[in-house]
């Protein structure tokens, strides 16, 4: 059992890296701006063009990177914990699949062809696939188990994910507009998009950190919840919810990011041990250090050109996570 202070001087250690990781996401980029000039664009707005880049570009972006890396990490940590499954990933709710055919019909139909315009698309989208599927692994005098939620993710994201790619094969102009949004990135995204979706994002926070002691509850079974006294159904709708509010304002604002759910409650659990209360407050923090590193990775890598930080993501969280399942035995997480 680890000691609070130790897991609180933990903590404050990890927001000391983030605090240094956003001043870098602000200072590097594919173009070559110097320490003193990145200061003072963010000081006085002259309106020259670095003033453009450090203002326009790279605080948004890396404003959004904090939060979408923030709520995608938070939300795998309670994706786990609802499911009792080290290996789950948010997109088994069917977020992600129901966020992409969603654009994909309001390209195809209203003609979107703008991030803002994402947004509200990939939202819904994500809140009728989450929906649908809480629903259908409710089904039955168990109720929601984490077997049948996960079932019921896996066909609701192979059901939607057809539908997704019936409309893209039969139409080229839909596909070139849908794969920019669809390779995940934070690149090309105003501070209106994080506008449009923080609010959802923040209400998706409180509801996942105060769903914190019910999934250690969780963690025991279904059956010694209900003795302990927890309403196991009750809990498990409340972490649901924050997990659709998270993933879809996220999913909606920079399109589809993988790993990042999926790796980062593990190293939370490493380091804090199983107690969701702070294991939550971890996988958030180290979730925006990890994407905005990848996202910065991405941008020095081959300048002046850019990598999208949905593919660095991939390609670091590949082969931790395969390591983590040989040294850690994943399973007994």
């Amino acid at each position: 059992m680890r000691a609070p202070t130790a897991r609180a001087g933990w903590l404050s250690v990890l927001f000391v890296a983030l605090a240094l990781i956003i001043v870098a996401s602000i200072a590097l980029g594919s173009k070559t701006i110097g320490f003193g000039t990145v200061f003072h664009a963010l000081v006085h707005d002259t309106g020259s063009t670095n003033d453009i880049v450090v203002r326009g570009l790279r605080v948004p972006r890396t404003l959004l990177g904090l939060a979408v890396g923030a709520s995608l990490g938070l939300a795998g940590a309670v994706m786990q914990g609802v499911t009792r499954n080290p290996l789950a990933d948010p997109g088994i709710l069917g977020v992600n699949a129901g966020a992409s055919l969603a654009v994909v019909l309001g390209v195809f139909v209203f003609g979107v062809t703008t991030p803002l315009g994402y947004v509200w698309f990939a939202f819904a989208g994500a809140a009728a696939a989450s929906i649908a599927v809480y629903v259908l692994g409710s089904r039955g005098r168990r109720g929601a188990t984490p077997v049948t939620l996960a079932l019921a993710g896996a066909a609701m994201t192979a059901f939607l994910g057809s539908l997704t790619t019936a409309i893209l094969l039969n139409d080229s102009a839909v596909y070139s507009t849908f794969r920019f949004w669809s390779v995940g990135s934070l690149t090309g995204r105003s501070s209106h998009v994080l506008i449009e979706v923080l609010p959802f994002l923040v209400v998706g926070t409180v509801m996942a950190l105060a769903s914190a002691p019910a999934l250690n509850v969780l963690g025991l079974g279904d059956d010694a919840a209900r003795s302990l006294g927890q309403r196991v159904e009750r809990a498990r709708a409340l972490a649901a919810t924050s997990v659709l509010l998270l993933v879809g304002g996220a999913v909606s604002a920079a399109g589809p990011i993988a790993f990042i759910g999926l790796i980062v409650p593990h190293i939370a659990r490493a380091i804090v041990g199983p107690d969701y209360r702070w294991v939550m407050p971890y996988s958030a923090v180290l979730g925006a250090i990890l994407l905005l590193g990848a996202d910065i990775i991405g941008r020095l890598v081959v300048r002046p050109s850019e990598i999208e930080v949905s593919i660095i993501t991939a390609v670091i969280g590949t082969p931790v996570f395969i390591a983590m399942i040989r040294r850690s035995k994943i399973a007994e997480l």
